[in-house]
């Protein structure tokens, strides 16, 4: 039934491709964005838990890559079997714990192994695969993760805040020398030490930061609407009554 399925949406996109003068336009680099933009909608709906609306999002990032694939095939470069064949393959050659013979005694012992094979592919950094494109908090913790897995690491917590309260020093120091750019890269030292921090204690940084931006638009919106109700405009309040309504707001959004 699945299958059944796959090749109806696939008929489906082969036919818009064919006959909708919009799709029929459109390229990889054209469409890239919106993929992208899938993506991060993607994530929100699982940030919020709306599995409702995560279903709906899987199957407009399923379009993408059938859309991709589509032009590909048109172009002799690939087909959607080809993709399929390729993410098959993978999946079995990275996880010979379970297709093959190979014994793993924990989890870390499997991300070393995949680290290895890939490796093995061809690649000649196990830092490779990172897309610079990625979110640089979420980049952080990815080439951090990549690094540890082959024994690239800090050996205990401790030393990890360490390294923060030595990048905040140095922060505060070029801060005070009113020296822009150098400020600039050590605010970056910080962020990755940070992000180090946040990998040892177990959390996400880029989770971590969606949360926090969330929570500040709540409390904002909070404020601005009790603004509102006074018969103000926001940028007709003052900071110490903005401030009375953000310290009520923290009540509600924790």
């Amino acid at each position: 039934m699945t299958g059944e399925k796959f090749e109806e949406l696939w008929a489906i996109m082969k036919r818009l491709r064919n006959e909708c003068p919009w799709d029929k336009e459109q390229t990889h680099d054209s469409i890239k964005a919106a993929t992208l933009e899938e993506s991060y909608e993607l994530i929100e709906t699982i940030d919020e838990k709306n599995y409702k609306e995560l279903k709906g999002e899987l199957g407009d990032l399923l379009l993408h890559i059938l859309f991709h694939s589509v032009i590909a095939e048109e172009d002799n470069n690939f087909s959607i079997n080809d993709v399929i064949d390729g993410i098959s393959e993978k999946l079995i050659r990275r996880h010979p714990h379970i297709f093959a013979e190979t014994k793993v005694k924990d989890n870390d012992e499997i991300m070393r192994n995949w680290e290895e094979i890939k490796l093995g592919e061809g690649r000649e950094s196990v830092l490779e695969g990172v897309p610079k494109v990625m979110p640089g908090l979420a980049r952080a913790f990815r080439l951090q993760e990549k690094a540890s897995k082959v024994g690239f690491d800090w050996d205990n917590i401790d030393n990890v805040w360490e390294k923060v309260e030595e990048e905040l020093g140095e922060l505060k120091k070029v801060a005070e020398e009113n020296n822009k750019e150098e400020t600039e890269k050590e605010f970056g030292d910080l962020f990755f030490a940070l992000t180090n921090y946040a990998r040892f204690l177990g959390i996400n940084p880029e989770n971590s930061i969606r949360y926090t931006n969330e929570k500040f638009i709540n409390r904002f919106s909070y404020v601005e609407k009790k603004i509102k109700e006074t018969g103000k405009k926001i940028t007709e309040s003052s900071l110490p009554e903005m401030d009375k309504f953000w310290e009520e707001s923290k009540k509600q959004f924790k």
